[in-house]
């Protein structure tokens, strides 16, 4: 079990500037807990996605310094730094040429783990995300709805049991009902595998649901971070207005 002190990110005055000059993260201090659920919200290009992909090494941040679990980002091999984080996105990119099973042990088969234990981890993530393994295993993700795609997206995710992951908008593409069904599922599953989680979302009810705490980026700075509770009393006009959406009758 983890100490209750790690921090499992660091981010130390990091900068990012794209090729073209634009800077698309200014300044961030964080660190995220072993074990916590940071929620990032914003408006779209505030650059909560940019934070994600500087966390597993898909961009190399300018300035500053990143840690992830206990090492720098420059002393990571990156393959072997993503092997080590679950990575779920909104249109999920199952290969439609692997079965679900085959979809779940991708990473670990590239591990070198043995086939009887790829073969057990497959049938335990399945029946985690709620999908039957005698009805989905053989499935093809043309023969899935929106939402098994989902849980498929997430079981393989927590394939090779990272201790990290990170999720960027993965619920956003799901109908209202569907949504909500798998934002209690997930809060729940949660819950119970203590990973540390860094969430991107536009739906503030969303981050009210699963955050331990919320972070609001603005203009590629992390402008405010909080629980919750504190989030949502925040007088800063935007979390004013993300207030303001909310319908509590």
């Amino acid at each position: 079990m983890r100490n209750s002190t790690e921090i499992a990110v660091r981010f130390r005055c990091v900068e990012y500037e794209a090729a073209d000059g634009h800077r698309l993260v200014r300044g961030v201090d964080l660190e995220i807990p072993a074990g916590e659920t940071l929620v990032l919200v914003g408006r779209s290009g505030s650059g909560k996605t940019t934070l994600l992909k500087l966390i597993n090494a898909l961009l190399t941040p300018t300035g500053g310094e990143i840690e992830v679990l206990e090492k720098r980002i420059s002393e990571w091999d990156p393959i072997r730094l993503r092997r080590k984080i679950g990575y779920v996105i909104q249109e999920v990119g199952l290969f439609p040429h692997f079965t679900v099973g085959d979809n779940v042990a991708l990473v670990p088969r590239l591990e070198g783990w043995e086939k009887e234990r790829v073969h057990a981890r497959s049938l335990e993530l399945l029946e985690l995300v709620g999908l039957e393994p005698a009805r989905f295993l053989k499935r093809y993700p043309n023969q899935l709805s929106g939402g098994q795609r989902q849980r498929v997206g997430v079981a393989r995710a927590l394939a090779a049991d990272p201790p990290l992951m990170l999720l960027d908008e993965p619920f956003g593409a799901l109908d209202p009902l569907t949504r909500t069904e798998i934002q209690l599922e997930f809060r729940a599953l949660k819950e119970r595998l203590k990973k540390t989680m860094v969430f991107v979302t536009h739906d503030i009810r969303e981050a009210l649901i699963l955050g331990d705490r919320i972070g609001l980026v603005k203009d590629g700075a992390l402008s405010r971070i909080s629980t919750p509770k504190d989030f949502l009393g925040s007088e800063d006009q935007e979390i004013v207005a993300y207030r303001k959406s909310l319908d509590f009758s």
